[in-house]
């Protein structure tokens, strides 16, 4: 990762913050738009996985969407030059305000999630004067095989419409005249490593396509989600997602009648081109002989570990020392659970000592919070420090 390249140049810098790789960035953004255009597929830009400006700017010169899941990441977008028509809005909660403005914006689609929210936006496409083109969430149920807080497709998840009530009440979603109902949306969650979980989703939406069709909606894009994984165990190995693959698997089992097919990639595209850099603050040793390592990032920085047990590679990358030890690694903040990684083997660690937490770029400032009135972390960019 970039971090072992520039070494102790980082010690300039206050910790805790992000480090950005910005060839690795583009390097991702040049294979994900290749892959893509070989099947005419469109790929729009999770923008909850990171939206830092400098990032966005560099994706939005590859031509790229931008999927949406709330007011603010839908005006953060526009703000930053990406075409409405090339952004959908997807959230189970929707505030009037917020789909008003999208509305007023005229973007690709909102991608309703509730019979009542279908409701809502025809009422507020009236009082608009406008008819707007809408996608149906569905809801297909399948399992992602992911860590369940962020699975989002199975039966009881909080996401989308369930399919039989769509079916149940096609007349009534039909007889919304402020609606042009132009789309369908699935995504099944996050993380997917299993790529013949993809299979599955093509199969059932095959299935929802048809029927669909054979109940007079006029659907004109499919749009199958994002959830393509990243490998956080050993980020070097794999440092571009295979997004070749995934695109072959759709490809080659998706069958919807020559629509577009669209996709929504967050974590695949910037996740591996960010680190969090923190600095030792102490040595510390429990009455039990646990060896702990105090840095100054915590999890309001990267509250992934924290939230839901999730692991990042960490490393030192100052120390000089050859021999190594096995440490947890813990956080400032004062709760319990702010530990980054519990009996992790580093080059043995002193006060002022760097480490990197690999593979941060995706969910990690976006989730940053001033918990403890913590300041937020600072971005560092590559190319910048190599000036």
């Amino acid at each position: 990762m970039l971090s072992r390249q520039l070494g102790t140049k980082l010690l300039a810098y206050d910790t805790p913050f992000y480090l950005y790789d910005t060839a690795l960035l583009r390097q991702t953004l040049e294979s994900v738009v290749y892959e893509s255009q070989r099947y005419d597929y469109k790929v729009h830009y999770a923008i909850k996985a990171n939206y830092d400006k400098r990032l966005l700017s560099i994706i939005r010169e590859y031509g790229l969407g931008i999927d949406c899941a709330s007011g603010n990441e839908l005006r953060t977008a526009i703000e930053a030059g990406f075409d409405p028509k090339g952004i959908v809005y997807a959230g189970v909660g929707k505030r009037d305000k917020e789909l008003r403005y999208a509305i007023e914006c005229g973007i690709l689609a909102i991608n309703c999630e509730s019979i009542e929210e279908l409701e809502v936006v025809d009422a507020l496409a009236a009082e608009a004067g406008r008819k707007v083109d809408v996608a149906l969430r569905i809801n297909p149920d399948i399992d992602p095989k992911t860590n369940h807080c962020i699975d989002t497709g199975q039966a009881d998840s909080k996401f989308g419409i369930s399919y039989e009530e769509v079916l149940e009440n096609a007349d009534r979603i039909k007889g919304l005249g402020n609606l042009n109902i132009t789309g369908l949306h699935l995504h099944i969650g996050s993380q997917i490593r299993e790529l013949h979980v993809f299979e599955n989703m093509c199969n059932k939406v095959n299935v929802i396509v048809r029927n669909l069709d054979s109940l007079g909606f006029g659907i004109r894009f499919v749009d199958v989600g994002g959830g393509l994984g990243i490998n956080y165990d050993m980020p070097e190995n794999e440092p571009i997602p295979n997004f070749a693959s995934l695109f072959s698997i759709v490809h080659n089992h998706l069958d919807v009648g020559g629509r577009e097919v669209h996709f929504e990639f967050g974590r695949s595209i910037v996740g591996q081109c960010g680190e969090l850099i923190t600095k030792v603050l102490f040595n510390k040793t429990t009455a039990t002989g646990r060896r702990l390592l105090i840095v100054d990032a915590s999890m309001t920085e990267l509250i992934r570990p924290a939230l839901y047990g999730a692991y990042h590679n960490i490393e030192n990358i100052t120390s000089e020392e050859e021999a190594t030890k096995k440490y947890t690694v813990v956080g400032t903040a004062c709760e319990s659970t702010d530990v980054f990684d519990e009996n992790v083997g580093l080059r043995i660690s002193a006060r002022g000592d760097l480490l990197t937490v690999k593979s941060a770029g995706a969910y990690g400032m976006s989730m940053a919070s001033r918990y403890n009135l913590h300041d937020l972390p600072g971005a560092v960019y590559g190319d910048e420090i190599a000036k």
